[in-house]
């Protein structure tokens, strides 16, 4: 088993680009599918054979995890591991049968993406100061919301990436998927103060070479839990009483151009989405925020 999930992680990396971040949930959601068919066949981890397991195995795979409270979402991902994966081995005549073929995923409830409303994003891209830090806090936070990126887009991006002269960064989305994207005249502004001050002072600490744009403390290209950092440093300083993560910027991009009047294809393409069916959530909070609006200001609401 383990050696098949190598086979299969490696396929994943070289063939579909996967993410860092899928490769390792990947990895974790089959190691406890092994650890339960080891159980289920009373032999050793390294003994497991994939083989064996037919629908009922994963249907009972299924029902511990509901015994122990996971979520939809999360059974949803391990089942997308699993379909993945067999989907791999029945394709490389591995296993007999694909035992996936009648296991349905849970219908996950439709949560909202959680946004700032404008007054709030103001707060937040005004809160970094003048260090080097700080410049490179407000560039960061206003490439995030100027470029509607994601936080894997935005640590990857290198100097040679943004061109200044037209306004546009090149980033690389899911699946190693190239995208230009606008960006705003305050995050350019921004981008130029910091790499014009800031950067060189970190960048400084470091004695090789290093051609990320978003540099910590010693001089090597921040990670995405740093991002995290930043983002939740800056939301506490602004008070902002809700669970706000770097994501939630690129939810404000986009519902801000939905209420801007864009139309939901052009911000489809901003997104790097490949399904409109993703893009249209945010309709749903335009929507939702219109009605409240409604119902605070109407006298007949």
């Amino acid at each position: 088993m383990d050696l098949l999930i190598e086979q299969f992680t490696a396929y994943l990396k070289i063939e579909k680009n996967a993410s860092p971040h899928t490769l390792e949930g990947y990895c974790h959601d089959l190691a406890e599918f092994a650890r339960f068919l080891a159980a289920q066949m009373s032999v050793d981890m390294h003994q497991v054979d994939p083989g064996q397991a037919d629908y009922l195995t994963v249907r009972r795979f299924l029902a511990e995890l509901q015994q122990k409270g996971l979520n939809k979402a999360t059974m949803a991902r391990k089942l997308a591991a699993l379909r993945s994966f067999y989907r791999y081995l029945s394709r490389e005549e591995l296993v007999p049968a694909n035992p996936m073929l009648n296991i349905s995923t849970p219908k996950l409830d439709k949560k909202l993406p959680q946004f700032l409303y404008y007054p709030e994003m103001e707060a937040l891209l005004h809160a970094p100061d003048n260090s080097p830090a700080g410049q490179r806090d407000k560039a960061l936070l206003e490439t995030i919301y100027g470029g509607g990126l994601r936080v894997s887009e935005l640590v990857g991006l290198n100097i040679r990436d943004i061109d200044f002269a037209i306004g546009y960064a090149r980033v690389f989305g899911k699946g190693a998927k190239e995208r230009i994207v606008p960006l705003g005249r305050p995050a350019l502004q921004a981008l130029q103060t910091y790499l014009s001050g800031g950067r060189l002072s970190l960048a400084a600490k470091f004695s090789g070479q290093e051609d990320g744009i978003f540099l910590n403390k010693y001089g090597t290209r921040l990670s995405d839990r740093s991002v995290r950092n930043i983002v939740d440093k800056y939301v506490a300083q602004v008070s902002v009483q809700r669970k706000i993560s770097p994501h939630t910027l690129r939810h404000s991009f986009a519902t801000h151009l939905l209420e801007g009047g864009a139309d939901l294809r052009s911000v489809q393409e901003l997104l790097g989405h490949v399904k409109m069916s993703t893009t249209q959530i945010y309709t749903h909070i335009t929507k939702a925020r219109m009605k409240n609006v409604y119902e605070k200001s109407h006298p007949r609401a």
